[in-house]
């Protein structure tokens, strides 16, 4: 499993979490019960890591409920006279743990624990000063948006900040009241960002952490690496945390420009901005893709993001080809016309893939 993986894994681990406890707190009224719903139908790995929490909440029941380890059971004990009453009370509680099948082992013990240690601290706060309570902990608000293969998306966020999504992308968005952060576990995202004091704008995407100052941006994954590219305003860009534990250079950010692009890539930090044509690298968001005489085989790449079917090249020859124009994408028929005309250039479709090759 890749670190952005288990990124993405966590955070879902943690909204499920939060989903539980709201749900088990009380009855969720009816938009609290349609969010969760929502939230379920997201993704399969969404419904499996609530079935965890809730699996883990009820080991943790059962074992507290054992008489055994109440804490009205541990003071007694506690009281009795007992050279070593501690000792005697983790063996028998690891006791009870081993005696549950090892497929449950790791849970029931950690429930076991959590009652342990919510017993002896009430017994040791007789003995101690009181203390100031622990402030509550900050309430995270996540979303999570995904697009088909040759759909796009435009979400309007909580802070009045704007997401737009193009085809084949998943994007978790967490909100905190210190922090926000959006994590793009594959496909490409743009930003128009509402600039905020004291809460941060981050973007984690493969092998780069992206840290909005006041900007819009385009994030692509892209062939193990990461393509940043800067409309307007700037943007701070490092190495993400996994990269930068491998680079003598993690502490130095790269700031990019308005009309730049960065590419990060594992192995190679620290990069350079470059000058690009920022308005025809985010013209997708018009439904439109541009090319000023690029490689045909990269021109293919490019369709084949969209196109319902798969074209490619089967006379290598062809792959330099220099190609410009522009094309919407939700109309691959026009680029096959466009090949059509072409000098040399034949164009073969059947109902599953579409063959370019040499007359």
């Amino acid at each position: 499993m890749s670190t952005n993986d288990e990124q993405m894994r966590a955070l879902i681990a943690e909204q499920a979490a939060e989903w539980f406890v709201d749900n088990d707190a009380g009855e969720l009224d009816a938009k609290e019960s349609a969010a969760l719903v929502a939230w379920l139908q997201a993704s399969p790995l969404h419904v499996e890591e609530f079935l965890r929490i809730a699996g883990v909440a009820r080991d943790m029941r059962l074992a507290c409920a054992d008489p055994w380890h109440s804490s009205r059971a541990v003071l007694d004990r506690a009281r009795a006279v007992n050279d070593d009453p501690v000792p005697s009370f983790w063996s028998r509680m690891l006791d009870a743990a081993r005696e549950l099948p090892a497929r449950r082992w790791q849970p029931a013990a950690v429930a076991v624990a959590a009652c342990g240690v919510a017993a002896v601290a009430l017994l040791l706060s007789r003995s101690l000063s009181p203390v100031a309570p622990l402030p509550a902990p900050e309430r995270i608000t996540a979303w999570h948006f995904m697009t088909r293969h040759g759909e796009q998306q435009t979400q309007r966020l909580a802070d009045n900040s704007v997401l737009h999504l193009n085809t084949d992308t998943d994007v978790t968005v967490r909100y905190g009241g210190k922090d926000r952060l959006v994590t793009i576990a594959f496909g490409e995202a743009a930003f128009e960002v509402t600039h905020e004091t004291g809460r941060p704008f981050r973007v984690l995407a493969g092998a780069a952490e992206i840290r909005d100052l006041g900007t819009e941006f385009d994030v692509r994954l892209k062939d193990r690496s990461t393509l940043v590219t800067v409309v307007e305003g700037r943007v701070a860009v490092e190495p993400s945390p996994a990269l930068a534990a491998q680079s003598a250079n993690r502490d130095q950010p790269v700031a990019v420009g308005a009309g730049q692009q960065i590419t990060v890539a594992a192995g190679a930090w620290p990069a350079t901005p470059v000058s690009v044509d920022a308005a025809r690298v985010t013209a997708w968001q018009h439904r439109k893709i541009v090319f000023d005489g690029e490689p045909l085989a990269q021109v293919i790449a490019e369709v084949n993001r969209y196109a319902p079917k798969p074209i490619e090249i089967t006379t290598p020859a062809l792959n330099n080809l220099e190609i410009s124009g522009v094309f919407l994408v939700d109309d691959s028929s026009a680029f096959l016309a466009f090949l059509r005309s072409l000098e040399g250039v034949q164009v073969d479709e059947t109902a599953t893939r579409v063959r370019v090759s040499q007359r």
